[in-house]
């Protein structure tokens, strides 16, 4: 099994759950092929030209929600309730809320203080990042009322909704997000950052 990655959010969390799980895969940095995501031999795996790809076999998977049920499907981990419809609707009712509100709502940051940092585009731009606050805030406010009384954002234990909604937000601090008086979402944050695959899920020579 391989799966093609880059240093960002969506395969962060795909590189997390390998870990977690202590799957074996062929973990290889798109960037370090010849042409990267933009060549022709990844755009046949991937015509989307971005990353995380998992390619077991004959079978390719694109999209990180997919390719994270995937892998829990293949170690047989309830992270991903396979057998339990029930639990699968409660997983699914929150990722589809971090691609609608929660992702849209944190990526400006990221993108200003993280991936600008990380492929060397230059300074963050503070002053467009405030009209995006109050969007922020109103989704943050969400996120913090229900996990009040909760560890875990669904089936009351850890599943792959925590680390796709955390994939951006765990560099709340880093990206300036004023989640400060959110103090539920940082608590939730924080335990996640006491998993060692979530707080430090890159291949080694990434580090």
């Amino acid at each position: 099994m391989k799966i093609y990655w880059i240093k960002a959010q969506a395969p962060r969390r795909v590189l997390a759950l390998v870990k977690h799980l202590e799957l074996k895969a062929e973990l290889i940095e798109a960037t370090s092929m010849a042409g990267g995501l933009k060549s022709e031999n990844y755009a046949r795996l991937n015509p989307n030209l971005k990353a995380p790809t998992l390619v077991d076999g004959d079978f390719v998977l694109w999209e990180s929600s997919a390719i994270m049920a995937y892998l829990c499907i293949k170690a047989g981990s309830d992270m991903w309730p396979a057998h339990n419809p029930a639990e699968q609707v409660e997983v699914l009712r929150w990722l589809s809320w971090n691609d609608c509100h929660w992702a849209p709502a944190t990526g400006s940051f990221y993108f200003e203080h993280i991936v600008k940092a990380t492929f060397g585009l230059g300074a963050p731009d503070r002053a467009s990042l405030q009209d995006n606050v109050p969007e922020l805030v109103q989704w943050a406010k969400v996120l913090d009322d229900y996990l009040a009384d909760k560890t875990y954002v669904a089936c009351g234990r850890l599943t792959i909704a925590d680390f796709h909604l955390a994939s951006m937000a765990t560099y709340w601090r880093e990206s300036e997000m004023p989640l400060e008086g959110f103090p539920n979402i940082v608590r939730w944050i924080d335990m996640l950052l006491r998993i060692p695959a979530w707080a430090d899920p890159w291949p080694a020579k990434a580090n």
